[in-house]
């Protein structure tokens, strides 16, 4: 059976509309899809018209309220645990993907061409202002935290059962969703789509969750800024012993007459070399211990196989 993973938050607008797309999706999976709505901690009446229209759906259905706002990628989590199917997709309730993504993500899993399928933006009619900042910031996830991720940047998903017990198996709090897709691995496959614009409603995704976002996926899968830390501390140490043997010369032969100049230049560069460097090594070792306290798996098994072997075979 192939579940579709939902997540809901301030979507009232948009819902009436989605419940219809989802009705010609099932049709055209051949009846064969059962939705999760995973309402989000969601202010307005989005629980309430679930509540009321899902009974008289066509296909099946699950409508799991969260206690409060967690945000989408944890309302993905909750509904990737509650999905009873065997191939698993994921999309937004503003219906800016549009349904034969879907239908070709399960495509996909059922051929056996891949373990996850991720959808990529081939464009979008998204304004101006907000097409900048996505390119931003799928410009800096690329540079900064994973490198060959599609360069459209990554909103929608499909895996396989496998794929989605090894997902849920990472349990971190603080952690980026995607950066968790590339690192598990598996057979992968990219779907490009165009984005559709967005109809009923305003986006909550704004800059500071973005940047939010962004940071998390920094410090989750990167040591980055750890490495900018030793690196500034090494430079500001090789430029303090450089500019101490100036000075310490200068003082030497009278360019420097000021009482008290030299020893203090000289102790503020060097101290301050020596803090940048250690606080980047002990930086080092933190990152090294943060690593180890996510609990990931040292490598994960894709599939397993055993055969008993045949004595009449040929050697």
């Amino acid at each position: 059976m192939n579940s579709l993973v939902i997540p809901v938050y301030r979507n009232a607008e948009s819902l009436p509309r989605l419940l219809g797309v989802l009705a010609g999706l099932h049709r055209d999976l051949g009846e064969d899809l059962e939705v999760v709505f995973v309402v989000d901690g969601s202010p307005d009446a989005s629980a309430a018209i679930l509540r009321e229209r899902l009974p008289a759906q066509p296909y099946a259905s699950r409508l799991v309220l969260l206690a409060r706002n967690f945000g989408a990628f944890a309302a993905i989590r909750a509904g990737l645990e509650q999905a009873g199917g065997d191939r698993f997709a994921v999309m937004a309730a503003d219906l800016q993907e549009p349904p034969e993504l879907m239908q070709e993500f399960f495509r996909i899993l059922a051929s056996g061409e891949a373990d996850v399928v991720v959808g990529t933006r081939r464009s979008r009619s998204d304004p101006w202002l907000s097409r900048m900042f996505s390119s931003a910031f799928w410009g800096l996830y690329r540079r900064f935290v994973i490198r060959d991720i599609p360069p459209g940047g990554v909103d929608v998903f499909a895996c396989s059962g496998a794929f989605r017990n090894q997902l849920l198996a990472l349990n971190e709090s603080r952690s980026s969703l995607v950066g968790q897709l590339f690192w598990l691995g598996f057979r992968r496959s990219v779907v490009e789509y165009d984005r559709q614009s967005r109809q009923e409603g305003r986006s909550a995704w704004g800059f500071r969750r973005k940047l939010d976002y962004l940071l998390d996926s920094l410090y989750a899968f990167s040591d980055l800024p750890v490495r900018l830390l030793l690196g500034v501390g090494l430079a500001s140490l090789l430029a303090g012993l450089a500019i101490a043997v100036v000075a310490v010369v200068a003082r030497l032969s009278g360019y420097i007459d000021v009482p008290g100049y030299t020893p203090i230049l000289v102790s503020v560069l060097l101290f301050g070399g020596f803090n940048a460097l250690g606080l980047g090594i002990v930086g080092t070792y933190a990152w090294r211990a943060y690593e180890n306290s996510k609990g990931r798996p040292l490598a994960v098994v894709m599939s397993a196989s055993r055969f008993p072997g045949n004595p009449r075979g040929s050697p």
